[in-house]
């Protein structure tokens, strides 16, 4: 896992951008291109059946999406996409209740050891997009960057970040006027999120969250919340940002706040949130994918498929990337 989640750089360098005229906390279709080895996905005969889905909600919108382009090719493929959590993908997959597990973190070991326990070989994944975690506030918040350490300290009651107090109140981030006194309304995901364990680990360094976290059911609910409380702060994949909230600039451990940078494609390599997304498959060693499946998966890394991710607000993969992993699943780029 920390191979692919290396890859983050390559994609950065490969990846062809355009460079907009102004910073937005999520990139819009003109300001990223797929990459231009990515095939165009063309329909093969005799593709028909169901896919079921169960896993991650950040990843929900991007299953529809690939769901409806999927099946422009395949009208007789039924779709079952249902978006709880990542937590409960592995389990569906173990349990055979569904085909595929997108999932917003990686396996834990304890999931990959259940699921090779019944099957006898390890679940398989591919990364089929580039999330970036983003911090929002509401729209009319004046607040202009955060360390990585405050965000700790406004979320965490452990404060493993090293921040020196606890922060409750907007003043305490350097914010002015009324905003002196007003209390930090935090909002956040639920612990069978993905996203939930992903910013534990990173933003609070592992540490715990406070009990005054309003936790949502899902990514969507964190940002409408966050954009009806002038108060709030919440966390949610960027791609769900609306008009009514802001992503805040967020700067490394350690580093300056004059460094802290937005969540966009150009960042992705000094942005400390980012992530990859995953697709889990059961797949057994030596043999194929059975034709949906196999398909499927080939469109997710099709030009199209891709062209989805940038229409949901995440990052695309290198074809790079995509031919590796594939690979990973015994399937190759060319037909």
């Amino acid at each position: 896992m920390k191979t692919k989640f290396a890859m983050l750089a390559a994609v950065a360098i490969a990846m062809v951008v355009v460079v907009a005229a102004t910073s937005k906390p999520a990139q819009a279709e003109d300001e990223v291109k797929v990459d231009e080895n990515l095939g165009k996905y063309e329909a093969v005969a005799g593709i028909s059946g169901n896919i079921s889905s169960v896993g991650s909600d950040t990843l929900n919108n991007l299953m529809t999406l690939w769901a409806e382009g999927f099946r422009k090719h395949y009208p007789n493929v039924n779709f079952a996409v249902e978006g709880k959590g990542s937590t409960t993908a592995p389990v569906a997959l173990i349990d055979g209740t569904s085909d595929i597990g997108p999932m917003s973190r990686a396996m834990k070991d304890e999931e990959i050891n259940k699921f090779e326990k019944k099957y006898g070989y390890k679940p398989s994944y591919v990364g089929v997009a580039i999330d970036a975690l983003a911090v929002f506030v509401h729209k009319d918040n004046p607040v202009e960057s955060l360390s990585l350490q405050e965000v700790d300290a406004i979320f965490s009651q452990t404060r493993k970040g090293g921040h020196s107090e606890d922060i409750t109140k907007w003043g305490q981030v350097g914010l002015t006027g009324d905003w002196d006194n007003a209390d930090v309304v935090l909002y956040g995901r639920n612990s069978a999120s993905g996203t939930y364990g992903f910013f534990k680990s990173k933003a609070l360094f592992k540490g715990d969250y406070k009990a005054s976290v309003k936790e949502q059911p899902g990514s969507a609910a964190v940002v409408q919340s966050v954009g009806v409380d002038r108060n709030a702060i919440g966390y949610s994949g960027i791609g769900y940002a609306t008009a009514d909230v802001k992503a805040v600039p967020l700067a490394k451990q350690g580093a300056d706040l004059s460094d802290a940078v937005l969540p966009t494609f150009e960042t992705v390599q000094e942005f400390p949130l980012s992530r990859f997304l995953y697709v889990y498959v059961n797949a057994r060693p030596n043999s194929e994918l059975d034709p949906v499946r196999r398909e499927f998966v080939r469109f997710i890394y099709s030009r199209q498929g891709q062209e989805s991710v940038i229409q949901d607000g995440y990052l695309p993969v290198t074809a790079a990337i995509a031919a590796r992993d594939l690979r990973s699943v015994g399937i190759s780029m060319t037909r």
